[in-house]
């Protein structure tokens, strides 16, 4: 067992914190070997005279970054994949697991290089080894019959787990029978689109939130939509814009991409009394519901009024984009047209992964990797708005009391060029997105997810120089 030499100055504060850095610099010096146990999180903390929740809490930060490994059973170790590129300095950050692919992940001019969607979720966190077990345990366990063609719908073990949760964690109103699983919130939104169309025999106007994503655009006029611009303001979408021919409308209610305005309770109720009246579908996209930092929990308009609400949700923020897994909760008559056109089309989603989800939701294991990651993410969020507050000052940011990214509102007029920010920050190694409106300014999404909190303030610095003063509110 590792002995461990940690320096902690208790009158400084930030214990866990102070344990964290302690341990990160001795597995990068090489002090601590790949695959070196640690002491137990009561015995270290009755070593150090701490409490164990401040030990558990530097523990899981560092398996959150991919630095150590916790198993049941078998204790924590260093990590086995962290290796001589971490001894060197040359990992890309704190946050990201040292893969040979993340080890030689620099810009040609040396710099960080934090790529993707300024939405992505940062991929070193995914649950490997929690993953693994459970692929070992379905695998195991799974009757031949599982195996075989199932319901296109999904498989009753994953829509019995997820009926469950939602209605716990979301306050959703869906029986298994009301779920349909997916590849993702996209295509199951557009067969829900496809659906309506046939049912009314021509396209059908859909009005989507004003600023919004342009992705899944081209998608839903694919689909049949003829897409209507709604505005959105503080309070989220304007439902007194709303057309009247509008045959469904598409919102994020409990973080609006990309403003993260959260839907007021006021508009909540009118949407839910406008889609009544008019007999239109609310198709809800529940974006970055799991990840809320400095808000109570909102629920979902799905749980209001499960008669003209369809819920979409996946797994791509909370776990991975890549394992292709989502689902739609919506009311009986549409869960069946859906479910037919999956038969139809591709006979539905493998079928593994979705046991192996419902075996990570029944265990708890979902629940305690999203509390973690949700803490991590926290750090990050709580490091970039305060480096922005500090170098950039006249730089006004919304939409971080949740989800993966913060918006920037930016005045033309005052001197903010919104291609040019845009730029800047990539150069300064953030990912950002600019976004334009029929209804306002050009604002600028900023990704906090795959920037390890560490990084910050020097990417943040950067960003200031090269934005070179023309922030402004």
């Amino acid at each position: 067992m590792a002995d461990l030499h940690l320096v902690v100055d208790r009158a400084a504060g930030g214990l866990a914190g102070q344990i964290a850095r302690e341990l990160r610099e001795a597995v990068r010096s090489g002090r601590l070997v790949p695959g070196a146990r640690l002491p137990a999180t009561r015995d270290l903390a009755r070593d150090l005279g701490l409490s164990r929740g401040v030990v558990v809490e530097a523990y899981e930060q560092l398996v959150a970054e991919g630095l150590l490994e916790s198993r049941t059973g078998a204790g924590t170790r260093v990590a086995a994949r962290v290796g001589a590129g971490v001894a060197a300095g040359v990992m890309a950050g704190a946050g990201r697991q040292a893969t040979p692919e993340r080890q030689g992940e620099r810009r040609e001019d040396g710099r960080p290089h934090y790529d993707h969607r300024p939405t992505s979720p940062d991929l070193g966190l995914f649950p490997r080894q929690a993953w693994l077990a459970a692929v070992r345990h379905v695998l195991a366990t799974l009757p031949n019959d599982g195996l075989d063609y199932g319901d296109p719908g999904g498989v009753p073990a994953l829509r019995r787990e997820l009926a469950a949760y939602l209605g716990r964690v979301r306050a959703a109103d869906a029986s298994p029978d009301d779920l349909v699983i997916m590849t993702g919130v996209a295509q199951g939104i557009s067969l829900v689109v496809e659906a309506l169309v046939r049912d009314r025999g021509r396209r059908v106007v859909l009005a989507v939130e004003d600023p919004t994503s342009t992705r899944m655009l081209p998608l839903l006029r694919r689909a049949g939509a003829e897409i209507v611009p709604v505005p959105v303001d503080h309070e989220g979408i304007v439902v007194a814009a709303l057309p009247d021919d509008a045959d469904a409308v598409m919102v994020t209610p409990a973080h609006q991409y990309p403003t993260g305005v959260v839907l007021s309770p006021a508009r909540r109720a009118a949407l839910v009394e406008w889609a009544a009246d008019t007999g239109a579908l609310v198709l809800e996209d529940d974006y970055d519901a799991e990840f809320r930092f400095d808000r109570d929990p909102v629920g979902c308009l799905q749980g209001l009024a499960p008669d003209r609400v369809v819920l979409a949700g996946s797994v791509s923020k909370a776990l991975a984009p890549g394992l292709r897994l989502g689902w739609i909760a919506a009311p009986p008559h549409v869960a069946r047209a859906v479910r037919l056109a999956r038969g139809e089309s591709d006979l539905g989603s493998p079928v593994v992964d979705q046991y192996v989800f419902a075996h990570l939701i029944e265990g708890g294991t979902y629940d305690r990797h999203l509390r973690r990651v949700r803490r991590e993410y926290r750090r990050r969020r709580d490091a970039l708005v305060g480096a922005l507050a500090e170098h950039l000052p006249g730089m006004t940011v919304r939409g971080i009391s949740a989800g993966l990214h913060l918006y920037a509102e930016v005045n033309a007029e005052g001197g903010g060029d919104p291609s040019g920010l845009a730029e800047a920050a990539r150069a300064a190694g953030l990912t950002t997105e600019v976004v334009t409106s029929a209804h306002g300014s050009p604002g600028l999404v900023i990704g906090f997810a795959r920037l390890p909190a560490h990084r910050v303030a020097e990417a943040v610095r950067v960003l200031a120089k090269n934005a070179g003063g023309g922030v402004r509110e």
